[in-house]
């Protein structure tokens, strides 16, 4: 497949084949959250955001697997770099506990692990003061290892603050945050003493026009509550407060310079943990390398996970337990290859200056809906490469998303009327010219 003339072609979506490929899935497998039936072929052609499926038919995928494939599919920046590897076994060792090189000193280490990618995380959060990392597997797992070390730091402060709208993950105590749609909670034990307050709805918003119910009065409802004489929550029992500097599954809500300013002020003015969940939004999702740096607020922990192919738990040393065995993990730093394209990942963001290119693509993307101004479309945002297209109804949501598959490009929803683009980092000029284009042609496709 040459990446710089392929084009997306649709025969049938789910062929026969892909068809079998489900069905033989499902006998095995537990209900999960399936948006597509669209089987990847993994001997098929594929480079950056074009794959092909089992049928033969060639898609321009702008999910990036929710944002776990930052560079697509079979990309040179990384592929290059791993053919000069010799895999080894095991693939994956016992975790943080134990050690691996590649047999030359680390400061000659020819091709980077685990140590080396957090060596590079630790470089890339020095403006937030970071010097200690704990790797997981996943990003709800770096999310658990947050809050642990968040309670821990405490003292035992009992209370936890989250935001309407949140989506941390799906282990107990990342759903126990979840203020996002109610079928992730049911029925399951929740950590007790969690808190919510209203997340920014309006990127433009300021105290006096707010519209999501954070500010009354003049006055955000956080700061009632943690008001010494009037709040009914006492600040020196916060452990933590947990936010997605941008929402993703609540609906790739992008807050206001006020909302986040007066976050700032108040774990400043009262001393409280702040964990920035960038699970989503960083690794230069955002033409930034974390979501947080557009804002105002300095995260005291950050979790990462997705682009960066692990997860992983980043902070200070003084945050972090001293004590030993209160974080470990069989895995955790363990999958080699992971940590290797992890680092990889963050290499190819720096050497190709894929942040300018997320900048510029993104502002690209959006200028195709101002122009056209498509109906039914109520809103367009975003930051970089973190694409937000809101529509009057989740109804004809859901039936641009489809016939966008039929068209050729994959998309994905989240909140209750949104579709979420999330080009590949170094996704092209024409690249974004074809996606906007099938998109807005799956809008007229859906009046």
């Amino acid at each position: 497949m040459n990446r710089e003339t392929a084009e997306p072609s649709v025969r049938s979506i789910p062929g026969e084949k892909a068809s079998k490929w489900v069905e033989s899935h499902g006998s095995v497998a537990a209900p999960s959250t399936y948006v597509y039936e669209f089987v990847w072929d993994l001997s098929g052609d594929a480079e950056g955001p074009f794959c092909t499926d089992i049928d033969g038919n060639v898609l321009l995928d702008f999910t990036s697997h929710v944002a776990a494939a930052p560079l697509g599919y079979n990309n040179p920046k990384i592929m290059d770099r791993l053919r000069e590897f010799d895999l080894v076994d095991p693939l994956k060792i016992a975790g943080q506990d134990f050690y691996v090189s590649s047999g030359q000193p680390p400061e000659d280490n020819p091709l980077p692990g685990p140590t080396a990618l957090m060596q590079r995380l630790v470089d890339i959060t020095d403006a937030y003061d970071m010097d200690t990392v704990f790797l997981s597997n996943s990003g709800a797992e770096a999310v658990e290892n947050a809050i642990k070390i968040a309670y821990d730091e405490s003292g035992g402060a009992k209370y936890a603050l989250t935001f309407e709208g949140a989506f941390h993950g799906r282990t107990l105590g990342a759903l126990s945050l979840n203020r996002s749609k109610e079928v992730y909670r049911r029925r399951f034990p929740e950590i007790p003493s969690v808190q919510d307050v209203p997340f920014c709805e309006d990127r433009n918003c300021s105290a006096e026009t707010c519209s999501c119910g954070f500010f009354a009065g003049g006055e955000s409802r956080l700061r009632r509550k943690l008001d010494p004489e009037r709040g009914y929550i006492n600040p020196e029992e916060v452990a933590y407060i947990i936010m997605e500097p941008i929402q993703g599954e609540g609906g790739y809500r992008f807050p206001s310079e006020t909302f986040m300013s007066e976050i700032a002020a108040l774990v400043d003015e009262h001393d409280i943990t702040l964990i920035a969940d960038e699970i989503q939004s960083g690794l230069g999702r955002t033409g930034k390398m974390w979501g947080a740096d557009h804002y105002p607020i300095e995260p005291d922990v950050i979790t990462s996970a997705k682009a960066l192919r692990v997860g992983a738990t980043i902070s200070r040393s003084d945050v972090f337990p001293e004590e030993r065995s209160r974080l470990s993990s069989t895995w955790g730093a363990g999958d080699i290859i992971a940590s290797l394209q992890g680092a990889l990942t963050i290499d190819a963001i720096e050497e190709h200056d894929l942040l300018s290119n997320a900048v510029d693509r993104g502002r690209q993307f959006r200028e195709h809906f101002e122009d056209a101004a498509p109906p039914g479309v109520t809103d367009v945002r975003g930051k970089g490469l973190m694409l937000a297209v809101e529509f009057d109804s989740k109804e004809r949501r859901d039936t641009v998303q489809k016939a966008a598959l039929q068209r050729g490009l994959l998309v994905l929803s989240c909140g209750h009327n949104v579709i979420r683009v999330l080009p590949p980092l170094d996704v092209t000029a024409r690249e974004i010219n074809l996606g906007a284009q099938l998109l807005l042609a799956a809008i007229d496709d859906a009046v």
